[in-house]
């Protein structure tokens, strides 16, 4: 794969991420009402994300409500939040970043070097912001699970477990974290230096050669 090839995979990858990473921050499904166990309830299905908890009647009918106060809520809501706001900036400034610096497009042709670099700051901008995202999406995770086996006392149907913006939001980090590597193996190329080098070293390498050919004439 060339590195224009690779450069392109690259920015359709981490694109793709940051966008399932923006619908994984606005969907509610990040836990949803467990229906293990031998009594299932269905009449209602309970749904809680970062900004809002709905509750989902048997009929179809779906109702929601936004989280009021925001000191009110648990630690690792208010964490996963900030992770979540900062992947997708990170992200938003990745993807100008990285079209500026790739080889496809028309911007900054006269620098090859400087290019390559902007598009290595653009990977490392995706790099960071799906390990945000993965960090969010883990720690959520990871308290649901405590909160699914910690509580003994009450019904396994009653009780919490991963909803499917979780798993949206680890396969967008996964893109991400794809994409930002492609795009960092867009260094600046060593050949090109040593062309440019030699064609600046040409002229003066020239030059002394005519004054050794003078001085041996005049010997």
């Amino acid at each position: 794969m060339g590195g224009g090839a690779r450069e392109l995979a690259g920015y359709l990858a981490a694109l793709g991420g940051w966008a399932a990473a923006l619908a994984a921050a606005v969907l509610p499904q990040w836990r949803q009402s467990s229906y293990a166990g031998d009594a299932i309830i269905t009449a209602v299905g309970l749904h809680e994300g970062l900004w809002m908890s709905c509750a989902a009647q048997s009929t179809g009918q779906v109702q929601c409500r936004l989280r009021d106060s925001l000191l009110s809520l648990d630690a690792y809501i208010q964490t996963s939040r900030a992770l979540m706001v900062i992947s997708l900036l990170l992200g938003f400034f990745g993807i100008i970043v990285s079209v500026v610096g790739m080889k496809c497009t028309k911007v900054g042709d006269e620098d090859p070097v400087t290019k390559s670099r902007i598009a290595v700051a653009g990977g490392v901008l995706f790099i960071l912001s799906g390990l945000c995202t993965l960090a969010a999406v883990s720690l959520y995770a990871t308290q649901v699970t405590y909160e699914f086996f910690k509580t003994s006392k009450v019904p396994i149907n009653a009780r919490y477990e991963f909803g499917s913006a979780l798993f949206i939001g680890w396969g967008a980090a996964s893109l991400m974290l794809l994409g930002g590597s492609l795009l960092c193996c867009s260094c600046p190329a060593k050949d090109r230096r040593g062309q440019q080098y030699y064609r600046q070293s040409q002229p003066s390498t020239a030059r002394e050669f005519q004054h050794r050919l003078q001085r041996q004439s005049l010997k």
